[in-house]
C-alpha cells in the first residue's frame, strides 16, 4: 500500500518565480518621487532595505498568490519569527539580483536602518526594464481588446515581398517580385500565340505590395515637479508608458526608434534603461529647451516619418537665455516664454515634425499654449489621466502611421 507523508508548509517551500515578484513591486520600482512631493530628490535611489520592506508588504497584501494560498501564506508569516521573516524577505530579494532583474549599486543615501548613509542602492537593469514595459503594454493593449500588431500601413504602393496590390510596369530599381501571368500576357498580345515567345523588357511586371514606412519618435516627458503636486501621481503612468512604448517599438516596428527626452529647468536625455529610476525634479517646465534637443536627435535619424510625442501637465515656465541663465515665471502666460517655444514649434514644423500632445491637466493656460501648439504643426491634442494615457498613446502611434500619405 502506497503511504503520503504530509509535512508542515514551512518558508523554504514558498516558491515565488522572480517575474511574479517583479509585477508585484512593478508601482514601487518605477515610483517617481510621490511619496515625498514637497522635497523630491531626483538623484536618490532605493536601497536594500526599502526593496525588502516592499517585498514584504506584497507577501501580506495578497499580489503574489491565489485567495486560497494566500490564507495560508498570511497564517505561516503571522507564526513566523521576526528573524524568520527577514531571512525569508532577504531570499527573495537576493532571487531578484541573481536573476538579472535588479543589481546593486554604490553606497548612498536611503533607507531605515541606524545609518542610512551605508546602505547600498539598488538599480534596475535593462532586463527588468524590458519586463515592466512588457507587462505594462499587455495590459494596455488588453483594456482595448488588442493583441498583436504587424508593421505600420500606409496608402502608398511600392514594390516589395507581400503582394496586396495590382502590378505595375518593371522600372529600375524596383524589387524583382515578377507578376508572371500578367507579364505572359503581355508578351502574347504583343507576339500572338507562337513559340518561342520573346520576352521585352515592356512586357515586364511586378507586384504591388504596401508601403511600410518607418518611423522616428522622441517621447518627451514633462518632469516638473507639478507632475507629483496635487495629490496625483502623474510622473509614474508616463513613464509605464513610455517603457510599453519602447516594447512595442522593438518587438512590432524593428524599423522604428524611439529616444526619450525629460524636460524641466532644462532637457536631457534619457537612455530607457535608466528610465525606471528617473525622479522628478527640478521644479519648472522648459518645453523649448525640450523641444530643440528632439529635433536634434531626431536629425540623426533617417526614417519617412519623424513626430514627437509630449506628455506634459503644464504650460511652459522656463526659458534658457542666450547667455545660459534660466528665465523662470510660473505665473500665466509668459509672452516671451511662449513666443521663444512656440518658434521651436515652427521649426519642427519646417521640418516636417508632427507634434502630438498629451495633456494630463486641463487648466486654461496649458489649454491655449497647446492649441497653439496643434494649430502651428497641424498635429493633436488629447486631454486625457494617468489611467488613460497608456490606451489614447499607444492607439495614437499605430494609427497615426496606418493613415498616413506621403
Amino acid at each position: 500500500m502506497k503511504w503520503i507523508r504530509y509535512s508542515k508548509f514551512t518558508p523554504e517551500d514558498l516558491e515565488i518565480s522572480s517575474e511574479d515578484l517583479m509585477r508585484a513591486l512593478a508601482d514601487f520600482l518605477l515610483r517617481s518621487g510621490f511619496e515625498n512631493p514637497y522635497y523630491p530628490d531626483p538623484n536618490r535611489r532605493l536601497s536594500f532595505d526599502e526593496l525588502k520592506q516592499a517585498i514584504e508588504q506584497a507577501l501580506y497584501e495578497d499580489r503574489l498568490f491565489d485567495p486560497e494560498m494566500a490564507d495560508r501564506v498570511r497564517e505561516m508569516l503571522d507564526k513566523m519569527s521576526t528573524e524568520e521573516l527577514d531571512k525569508l524577505v532577504e531570499r527573495l530579494a537576493n532571487q531578484l539580483v541573481k536573476d538579472g532583474f535588479l543589481r546593486e549599486g554604490e553606497t548612498g543615501e536611503g533607507g531605515t536602518g541606524e545609518n542610512p548613509k551605508q546602505q547600498p542602492s539598488v538599480e534596475v537593469t535593462a532586463k527588468s526594464s524590458d519586463f515592466l514595459g512588457f507587462n505594462t503594454l499587455r495590459d494596455l493593449l488588453g483594456a482595448v481588446g488588442k493583441s498583436s500588431f504587424g508593421s505600420h500601413e500606409t496608402r502608398e504602393q511600392a514594390t516589395g515581398v507581400e503582394s496586396s496590390g495590382s502590378s505595375k510596369l518593371y522600372e529600375f530599381g524596383d524589387t524583382m517580385n515578377l507578376d508572371i501571368s500578367t507579364t505572359l500576357f503581355s508578351a502574347l498580345r504583343r507576339e500572338g500565340v507562337k513559340l518561342p515567345l520573346n520576352l521585352e523588357y515592356s512586357d515586364l511586371h511586378v507586384h504591388q505590395s504596401e508601403y511600410r514606412s518607418s518611423c522616428a519618435t522622441v517621447l518627451m516627458l514633462d518632469c516638473s515637479h507639478s507632475m507629483i503636486l496635487y495629490g496625483e501621481d502623474r510622473f509614474t503612468p508616463a513613464k509605464k508608458v513610455a517603457l510599453a512604448l519602447a516594447h512595442l517599438i522593438r518587438t512590432q516596428f524593428p524599423g522604428d526608434t524611439m529616444r526619450c527626452v525629460l524636460f524641466h529647468d532644462s532637457a536631457e536625455e534619457v537612455r530607457l534603461s535608466q528610465l525606471p529610476q528617473v525622479q522628478v525634479g527640478p521644479y519648472y517646465t522648459n518645453t523649448r529647451d525640450g523641444l530643440i534637443l528632439a529635433q536634434k536627435l531626431l536629425a540623426q535619424e533617417r526614417k519617412d516619418m519623424k513626430q514627437i510625442i509630449m506628455i506634459t501637465d503644464g504650460k511652459p515656465s522656463a526659458l534658457t537665455l542666450d547667455d545660459g541663465r534660466i528665465y523662470k515665471n510660473a505665473f500665466g502666460l509668459d509672452p516671451l516664454v511662449i513666443s521663444r517655444t512656440l518658434e521651436e514649434v515652427g521649426r519642427c514644423k519646417r521640418q516636417g515634425v508632427m507634434i502630438n500632445t498629451f495633456m494630463l491637466a486641463s487648466d486654461y493656460s496649458l489649454v491655449q499654449f497647446v492649441q497653439q501648439v496643434t494649430e502651428l504643426c497641424r498635429g493633436k491634442a488629447y486631454f486625457t489621466t494617468p489611467y488613460t494615457l497608456g490606451e489614447y498613446l499607444l492607439m495614437d502611434y499605430m494609427n497615426r502611421k496606418s493613415r498616413t500619405v506621403h
